[in-house]
Formats: C-alpha cells, sequence, structure tokens
C-alpha cells in the first residue's frame, strides 16, 4: 500500500512539474457509432484516445501509478448518459512498478439515449471535457474539450465509419460469465481465484492474468501462476502489502482460451471471497457433475440430428412438408427412382441452406457479432421480407395465380410439384420457415459448437439438417409407407387450400412481429404492400393465364409488376424506421414481475445469495411463445413468490450485444433458454420445451 502511494504522488509530481509544457502525445475526440441519433433511441459514443508511439494512458485501476481517464459530459436537456465501458488492457512495467493501460488506440464508450421529442432535420451537439495522464519516461496530464454534432434523423441511422472499431472494441469489454464457476479465497500472502468453465467449454488456457478493479488487493508486480485445478483452473497471485480484507473480488480475467479457435477470453469476475484458498477451488463435486454434462462429438451429432427431426412437428415447418408429403402421395404410382430423385434434391435444399445459415452466423461471431440461431428475425427489413414471401405462397396455394415450371424457385412453386427445381427450393423454404423455432436437444447441440472450429460447427448444423430432412427423405425412398393415405384425388385440391390458411396464420404472426419491432403503425403500411402485391399476383393470374392473347398477357405481367413493386416499397418502408415503443409482453400481462436483464443486475442478485429465474426470449421465437402461454400459470406465479425468485427476462427479439455474450456464457446460441438460480449462486438450464409441472418440480427441489 505504502509503494502504490508513492508511486501515486511520484506521478502526480512528475504531472505537475511537466503541466506548462504542451500536451501533444495524445489526441482525444468523440466518435459515433452511427451517423446520426433518433429520438427516444440508445446509441453508443466513444472518447477516443490516439497515443503516439511508446506513449500510454491508463485504465480505470492505473496499478501501481497512474490516473484513470475521465470525461466530464455538457448534453443537451434530457440525454441520457451511462458510465464509461472499459477495454481488457495492456500491462506497463517500469521497474518495480507495473501499471495498466492503453497504447496506440483505445475507444472508451459510452452508451446514450436519445430524449422523445427531438424534431427530424435538427443537429444536436454532444460535448464534453476529457482528462487523462499520458505517459513514457515521464508524464504528461492532459485536458481537451472533445464534441460531436449529430444529426437527427426519423429512420434508424446508419452504421458510421467508425462502426468496425466500435465492434472491435466491444470484443475487449469483459463479458459477464454466469456459466463459469467462480471462487476466490486468500491465505496468509495469497490470494487465489478459482474458475470453472460451463459445459461443453473445451478450452485449454495456457496463460491468464487478474486486473483488479480496486486497488491494493494484489501486488501488481508480483507473478500470477495459472494451476489446472482438476476440471477447473486457479490463478494464484500475491496480496498486496497490508491488503484490507477483501469481501468481493472484482476485476477482469484475461486468458488464451487454448483449443483449435483460439481466441481470447475476457471475463467479468465478481467472486465472493473466502478465508480459505481450498474452499475456493475445491468444488470437486461441482466439476465431477460438469464434466459428466459436456458433450462429445458423437453426443453432439447425435443431438443435433434428433433436435432436426423434432423440428418436423415445430407448427412452423409443419405445413410446407405436408404439401411436400402430398406431393409424394401424388406421385405415389410414378418411377419410385423419381420420387427418390426428388427426396434427395429437397435434402440438398435443406442441407445447402443450413450450411449457408451456419456459415453467415460463424462469420458474424468471428466477427465479434453476437448473433446465434434465428439472428437474421432480429432484422424488421428480413420480417417483412417473410411476411410477403409467406403471403404469395397462401395466394399461390389458393389458386390466385400459378407459376411455370421455368419459375419453380419463386413462393408458392416451391412447394408444388414444379421438378427437381421445386423440391430444391422446397427444402430451401422449410429451412427459412424453421428459423423462429427451436426444438428440444437443438439448443445443447448448437451450444456444444461455441468453442468448436469452424468444421465441426458445420458438420453439426448438416446433421441438424439431415435430421430435419431424414423424415421425407424416407418417404421418398420407400413410397409404400404412405399406402394409409387416402388416394390421389379431388381432396387433395382442397387440402392445398387449407394449408394456404396456415400459411395466413404465418403472415399474421410476421405481421405482429414487425409490429412488435418497429411500431404498430407500420403494421399498417405492411399491410398495405401486402394488398398492393396481392393485387399484383391477382393481375397476374388472371390476365396471363395460358390462352391469353400474348399483349394481354404482356400487359397483364407488367401491371403484376408494377402493383407489386409499389407493395414491395409500401411494405419495407417502415423495416427502416425506429422501433417504437412495444407493448406490454404476456410475461407482463399475466401479472409476472419480470425486470429487464442485465448482467450488472443479475451480478448483484446472486452477490445477495437471491434466487433467480431468467427467461431469454424473443418475439420471433414461437417456442418462446407457446411456453409463455402455456407454462406460466397461476400456481407457478404463486410459486415463484412464495421461493422468493426475482424474475429477469433476457428479450433478443431486436439485437442485444449483452444478451448474446450472456447466452455463450451458458453454452448456448439462441433462444429459448431458463435458467434457474438458487441460493448457491449455481445455475440450473431447464429444457427448450416448458411445462408448469417442470417449472414446479425444478422450484420445489431448489437448495
Amino acid at each position: 500500500m505504502m509503494r502504490t502511494a508513492l508511486a501515486g504522488i511520484a506521478a502526480l509530481l512528475t504531472a505537475g512539474a511537466a503541466a506548462a509544457q504542451p500536451v501533444k502525445h495524445t489526441r482525444v475526440s468523440l466518435v459515433s457509432e452511427l451517423e446520426a441519433v433518433q429520438a427516444g433511441r440508445p446509441f453508443t459514443l466513444a472518447l477516443r484516445l490516439e497515443m503516439d508511439p511508446d506513449w500510454h494512458t491508463y485504465w480505470i485501476n492505473p496499478g501501481d501509478s497512474g490516473l484513470p481517464t475521465k470525461i466530464a459530459w455538457e448534453l443537451p436537456e434530457g440525454f441520457e448518459v451511462g458510465e464509461l465501458q472499459w477495454p481488457r488492457p495492456e500491462v506497463f512495467s517500469v521497474g518495480p512498478l507495473v501499471s495498466y493501460g492503453y497504447s496506440d488506440e483505445v475507444l472508451l464508450l459510452a452508451d446514450l439515449r436519445a430524449p422523445e421529442g427531438l424534431s427530424p432535420g435538427a443537429t444536436v451537439r454532444l460535448a464534453g471535457r476529457a482528462e487523462w495522464l499520458e505517459c513514457e519516461e515521464i508524464c504528461l496530464p492532459g485536458k481537451a474539450p472533445v464534441e460531436i454534432s449529430l444529426p437527427v434523423t426519423a429512420s434508424p441511422p446508419e452504421p458510421s465509419e467508425w462502426a468496425q472499431r466500435f465492434a472491435e472494441t466491444r470484443a475487449l469489454l469483459p463479458a459477464a460469465a454466469p456459466a463459469w464457476a467462480l471462487a476466490a479465497g486468500t491465505a496468509g500472502d495469497t490470494a487465489a481465484l478459482a474458475v470453472s468453465p460451463p459445459a461443453g467449454w473445451e478450452g485449454t488456457p495456457q496463460e491468464a492474468y487478474f486486473f483488479p478493479l480496486e486497488a491494493d488487493v494484489i501486488d501488481y508486480a508480483a507473478p500470477q501462476q495459472l494451476v489446472v485445478d482438476g476440471g477447473g483452473y486457479r490463478l494464484e497471485m500475491s496480496r498486496a502489502p497490508n491488503a484490507a480484507r477483501l469481501e468481493e473480488l472484482r476485476g477482469v480475467l484475461v486468458a488464451d482460451a487454448g483449443g483449435p479457435g483460439g481466441g481470447e477470453l475476457v471475463l467479468d469476475v465478481r467472486a465472493a471471497v473466502s478465508e480459505d484458498v481450498s474452499a475456493a477451488i475445491g468444488r470437486p463435486g461441482e466439476r465431477s457433475a460438469r464434466r459428466r454434462a459436456e458433450l462429445s462429438l458423437p453426443l453432439a451429432l447425435l443431438f443435433a440430428f434428433v433436435g432436426g427431426l423434432i423440428l418436423n412437428l415445430m407448427p412452423c415447418v409443419l405445413p410446407v412438408l405436408s404439401l411436400k408429403v402430398m406431393g409424394l402421395v401424388r406421385d405415389a404410382g410414378d418411377d419410385p427412382s423419381r420420387a427418390w430423385r426428388h427426396g434427395l434434391a429437397f435434402t440438398a435444399g435443406v442441407l445447402v441452406f443450413f450450411l449457408g445459415l451456419a456459415g453467415v452466423l460463424i462469420g458474424l461471431r468471428a466477427a465479434g457479432d453476437q448473433v446465434g440461431w434465428g439472428f437474421q428475425l432480429q432484422s424488421p427489413s428480413f420480417v417483412a421480407f417473410l411476411g410477403f414471401l409467406f403471403f404469395a405462397i397462401a395466394l399461390n396455394l389458393f389458386g390466385v395465380f400459378e407459376v411455370g415450371t421455368s419459375l419453380t424457385g419463386a413462393g408458392g412453386a416451391a412447394v408444388q410439384r414444379g421438378g427437381l427445381g421445386g423440391a430444391f427450393w422446397s427444402g430451401a423454404l422449410a429451412t427459412i420457415v424453421a428459423t423462429p423455432c427451436t426444438a428440444p436437444f437443438m439448443g445443447a447441440a448448437m451450444g456444444y459448437t461455441l468453442a468448436q472450429p469452424a468444421w465441426i460447427s458445420l458438420l453439426v448444423f448438416a446433421f441438424l439438417a439431415l435430421g430435419m430432412a431424414a423424415p421425407y427423405l424416407l418417404l421418398s425412398r420407400f413410397p409404400r409407407l404412405l399406402r394409409a393415405v387416402p388416394r390421389p384425388g379431388a381432396w387433395m385440391e382442397g387440402f392445398k387450400q387449407l394449408m394456404g390458411f396456415f400459411i395466413m396464420g404465418t403472415v399474421v404472426f410476421l405481421c405482429w412481429l414487425f409490429g412488435r419491432q418497429v411500431g404498430v403503425d407500420a403494421v399498417g403500411l405492411l399491410l398495405a404492400g401486402l394488398v398492393l402485391a396481392g393485387l399484383g399476383a391477382w393481375v397476374y393470374g388472371r390476365g396471363a393465364a395460358p390462352g391469353r392473347a400474348p399483349r394481354t398477357r404482356l400487359a397483364a405481367v407488367s401491371l403484376a409488376l408494377v402493383l407489386t413493386v409499389a407493395g414491395l416499397l409500401v411494405g419495407f418502408a417502415p423495416a427502416q424506421a425506429a422501433a417504437g415503443s412495444r407493448g406490454a409482453r404476456p410475461l407482463e400481462a399475466a401479472g409476472l414481475p419480470f425486470e429487464p436483464f442485465s448482467p450488472e443486475r443479475l451480478a448483484e442478485l446472486r452477490g445477495q445469495g437471491t434466487r433467480v429465474f431468467i427467461d431469454f426470449t424473443a418475439d420471433w421465437c414461437l417456442t418462446c411463445q407457446v411456453n409463455e402461454r402455456v407454462a406460466f400459470t397461476a400456481e407457478v406465479r404463486d410459486r415463484f413468490a412464495e421461493k422468493g425468485v426475482v424474475l429477469l427476462e433476457a428479450d433478443w427479439t431486436l439485437r442485444d450485444d449483452s444478451i448474446g455474450r450472456a447466452l455463450e456464457g451458458y453454452g448456448r446460441q439462441g433462444v429459448p433458454l431458463y435458467v434457474l438460480y438458487g441460493r448457491d449462486g449455481e445455475p440450473r438450464l431447464l429444457p427448450e420445451i416448458l411445462s408448469p409441472g417442470i417449472l414446479l418440480d425444478a422450484l420445489d427441489t431448489l437448495p
């Protein structure tokens, strides 16, 4: 403690002696992730510090010497701003002193929220006064005003030229690690941090370093030793001289992830401290349970295949596959090899689109984006696209228009006969409609891919696709299995039209989801766009039918194209608007007192020994919607209250990187996910398909 105090005084004296010198080794500025701001919406700014070679500035805990960077904000009335977010620091050693800070360039992020009532077209000035200490062999204090002016827009702002740097910085922020077991202990001059990874994590870190948030916790200059301890790891550190008794160890743990995927772990540490190091590192029963819970590759592939099989029973997939089965019934008397070729083409469509989706997901995660299964449904534009696609399919099934074999890749033709191309696009369509659903076993299988190289991730997704395609492939190989189905006849036309109503139900769901994302007014424009596109389809069906005069057909096609394009323009317009105020979720309406999830709130509750239930959900997740309406009964609500459980809702309808990182911490890539904590602070993952009995049993068995 004395050494730290003297080092701090020395830094201040050096800074004071040099105060008259011009500060020119660090340039500071404000940069924005977005090109503009929007009334009532959050956005992120960054205080950018660019240092000359060999110069550095300091982290929130500067170590043995130094001062943290600060900013005093000067914002227009109504703007709200959060605390600075600090990326993981570097270690600087000068003689016997060790400091924590940044060299070259760093962005210190701050989340802001614009007030309601800003007028589009206006300009807002966001400013502050930055203070920092820059050091090489000498230290110079710096002060400078910073400001940025941004226009106000009514539509969602575009990313700025700095957006990629913001993403890179977020990858260096400490992530909440709720699925990692963390404990700390002290004994004499030694402090230890015990870390047990979540199930399915197969990294093998070789090095680790702990940056304490508070001063005088550890001896900064002393080496930190990483020890493998059974199924976990123990980081041993020397305590600071005359360190006070510590109740909680807080800071950032940085470690190489090891394993084939490489990378780096940056974990937010908040661990209660025991006066016994062995108490912090023991927990053999927990580690054994984690080892038993870990998936091997064969088991992950089996889970993926079974999950794909079950996916066929989900309401979003069943109508499309039912139509393909009817195609098999119709073709049952034809050449069996033809049905088999159709089955292979359908399977190829499922595989290609599953692997394509997986490739995009892997690429985005590698770039630092926190995305998972169903991520594309977080985009209102994609939801609007699906609305138009399924509306066209339903109209095709109703017979409003017919598409020839030359257009088998379009909408409704994909679910009808249409040759091998139609079969392939049927598989693609089945994949697209499957994304709002999650089946049992899928979560564990996809979560297994988080710490795996790309080829293993693609292999798991391939087995998921094969599981989904397996029933249709089996029926196409053995058409005699369809003997129980009535012979082809007029009933098939009625069945096709009946399936059209199920597809229309999907359109209703997509319109509801669109409204949840961009506001109820936007739904009116989307419906108007669908009406225009529907009119275009009707004109095409009436005027372009075979037998019409060429001039009539040309006029019909031209008018249909104009109406369809107009409908698309009208329907997609609100996708560029900001998300309005969203209505109450079903759980809130049912009287369940859910709080918004945040890693900080979870850490606070766990530190207090409070029981916690987390619902990771999204409006576009059909499985989530069914669970919420079936499982959360009045009896379950009363049992939550009786057990003193605090309810947290992690709503992933729109993109939220903190929720993405939390899901990854539990070894999952998508929703739904239900996590229950007892007073011991240990997470228990519940099944993806919930029932009142599952919840009641879990609550009754809480320790």
